[in-house]
């Protein structure tokens, strides 16, 4: 069942999170992961959002949590801790 990292994130170095998310894409390709959105405009309708949104499309759970817990993407990891507020979730598709 196709799995979606989810993640909203508010950005305080735009310089340095787009050295993170610059790498991303090859790593979750890795992983057979799809980006649906990353970073597009927004408009937040409900609650108190983060100011960028991204989805990845992955085949299932198992595929999700190895990109998230993979060598590349822990190298990669403490950019975007340093450079932005995140809350990630990995959801099952129906």
């Amino acid at each position: 069942m196709t799995a979606y990292v989810i993640a909203q994130v508010s950005v305080s170095d735009p310089e340095g999170y787009s050295e993170y998310a610059g790498q991303t894409i090859a790593v979750a390709e890795k992983f057979g992961g799809k980006f649906l959105a990353k970073g597009g405009a927004s408009e937040q309708i409900e609650g108190v959002g983060k100011d960028r949104n991204v989805i990845i499309a992955f085949a299932d759970t198992a595929a999700a949590k190895a990109f998230y817990s993979s060598e590349e993407y822990q190298a990669i990891l403490p950019i975007a801790q340093r450079c932005s507020v995140r809350d990630l979730v990995i959801v099952e598709g129906v």
